[in-house]
């Protein structure tokens, strides 16, 4: 039984988005070299726990004839997605320093993790 099947598949994208947020806050905050280090080993625990739940969750809600079509389509969104997410990660960057281009994105993933929570509250 895989790991997602036990905890629930929304449960475990919920708490890689949660670890996400934590690790991006951490990043923003971070003090010495060996904490780096540390952050990036969570962040790569939070990118096991939440792509492959990702798409097994699309799986789930597409019929199989349109899974390739869904697919794509996730890919597509998060390709699109991808470039005002950097700009604004670069502006913000810029004009404001790391700490608020950390904060920020740390924000946004709580907002993303609150949005899990009230659209499949029912399988939580």
């Amino acid at each position: 039984m895989e790991e997602g099947d036990r905890l629930g598949r929304v449960k475990l994208l919920l708490a890689g988005y949660l670890l996400y947020t934590l690790v991006y806050l951490g990043f923003a905050f971070v003090q010495a070299a060996w904490q780096v280090w540390v952050l990036f080993a969570l962040y790569g625990l939070h990118l096991g726990m939440s792509q492959g739940v990702l798409l097994a969750l699309v799986a789930d809600k597409v019929p199989a004839a349109l899974r390739g079509t869904a697919f794509g389509f996730l890919n597509l969104a998060v390709g699109i997605a991808l470039l005002p997410a950097s700009i604004l990660a670069g502006e913000l960057w810029h004009h404001f320093g790391s700490t608020s281009t950390f904060i920020i994105s740390s924000i946004f993933a709580l907002v993303a993790a609150l949005l899990l929570v009230f659209n499949n509250s029912n399988h939580l």
